[in-house]
């Protein structure tokens, strides 16, 4: 990545997956710029990213944050123009001055800017899997008539991607399975009759990775793998039956890939995100991310287990959910996202127990009747429509 600088859009610059890209920016400030910021509500975190990094465009979801963030800019005399709003966030993420999109802005509230993204064919770091869960094929066919760059960011996907051959048309042909490694999260060991008593603070302390609350109580449930076989399933496209999730308690290895001989290719590292984001920003070269080496002198053993046993599918019971979403009707991982992202809300507000969280999403799914979705209209629809059905279960069950 030679000659003038790449111009970067974080999408979701507040959050830790934002935070990280900044980081790793910094370390390169002769290779990259940022160009411009985005957030939801997190007014004084990005006014001090405001202050260090002086973007052409900082933008909040919301008119009021808009408008704090306004005031805030002009007291301090930046020149930075603030805007707000979904349309504004997809306008900086398909400008023509943009060069790469880090997506990380958290739930289907990041679809727009994506296709917006793939539409206008830059180079998209995807760490918003919601949308490839929810924009499944439709997300694809933009990306390929954009001509857009996709990498994942997910180190699990980045895992994948850096395992695969760099010829993706014989993929389907070389590749056995795909295996996503997941540590296993708090819960790992404990005994699923406890689980009902499981506090928002009990799940958000994940073992080894530093993540928002949302994606924690995911990592929890084991939700959030659920998301990524969708997620891997269109990334590579290979068929829901080459896709296998294995615990992997020291998150070392980050995923691998089986091929029809049988050798198999992983993809090694400490947990630090900053590694796949270095390499999503750099590829198809590498750089200095910041992220410490592994030390394999420390290392006692790596350890794996399978969902197989009685008490896993206790403990996860969401898992299953992916492959059954991925052999129904298209749009139903729609419905299944929009009915999480509902059920982990009222979790974490104290609204529902944690087995509940579970329960909301296979009700929704029986509820709601995916049809194949033909625009972003069509998604956003489906996505209303199950968060409905979800909070409308949800209140059934606070009575």
């Amino acid at each position: 990545m030679k000659g003038a600088k790449s111009r970067v859009v974080v999408l979701g610059s507040t959050g830790s997956i934002g935070v990280n890209t900044l980081n790793v920016i910094d370390l390169h400030p002769e290779m990259f710029e940022v160009f411009a910021l985005t957030a939801a509500t997190s007014v004084d975190a990005m006014t001090a990213q405001c202050v260090k990094y002086r973007p052409r465009f900082a933008v909040m979801a919301s008119e009021a944050h808009g408008l704090q963030l306004e005031s805030a800019c002009r007291s301090l005399g930046l020149a930075t123009n603030v805007l707000w709003g979904a349309s504004n966030i997809a306008m900086v993420a398909a400008h023509e001055l943009t060069d790469v999109v880090m997506a990380a802005i958290v739930g289907a509230a990041g679809l727009e800017s994506c296709l917006a993204a793939a539409h206008a064919g830059k180079r998209l770091l995807l760490a918003n899997k919601e949308a490839l869960v929810v924009g499944g094929q439709l997300f694809m066919d933009a990306v390929t008539k954009g001509g857009a760059t996709l990498l994942p960011i997910d180190s699990e996907h980045s895992a994948i991607f850096q395992s695969l051959p760099e010829d993706a048309g014989t993929w389907d042909a070389r590749v056995d399975k795909i295996i996503l490694t997941a540590s296993g999260g708090p819960f790992r060991t404990r005994a699923p009759s406890t689980l009902k008593d499981v506090t928002p603070q009990e799940a958000c302390a994940h073992p080894n990775w530093v993540m928002g609350r949302k994606i924690s109580v995911d990592s929890a449930t084991m939700m959030n793998k659920a998301l990524e076989v969708i997620e891997a399933r269109f990334l590579f496209g290979l068929h829901p039956e080459k896709i296998q999730v294995l615990i992997h308690p020291q998150s070392v290895i980050h995923s691998m890939v089986q091929y029809i001989d049988h050798s198999v290719v992983a993809q090694l590292g400490t947990p630090d995100m900053r590694g796949p984001i270095a390499y999503g920003l750099s590829w198809p070269d590498r750089v200095q991310s910041g992220a410490s080496a592994l030390d394999f002198s420390t290392l006692a053993a790596l350890t794996f287990e399978t969902f197989d046993s009685a008490e896993h599918q206790l403990r996860f019971p969401g898992l299953g959910l992916a492959w059954e979403v991925l052999n129904a009707a298209p749009g139903s991982p729609a419905v299944l996202n929009a009915a999480n992202e509902i059920a982990v809300a009222a979790f974490l507000d104290g609204r529902i127990r944690y087995d509940q969280i579970h329960r909301v999403n296979v009700e929704t799914l029986g509820a709601v009747s995916a049809q194949p979705p033909a625009s972003l209209e069509d998604l956003l629809a489906l996505d209303q429509n199950s968060r409905r059905v979800a909070d409308s279960l949800i209140q059934r069950l606070t009575k």
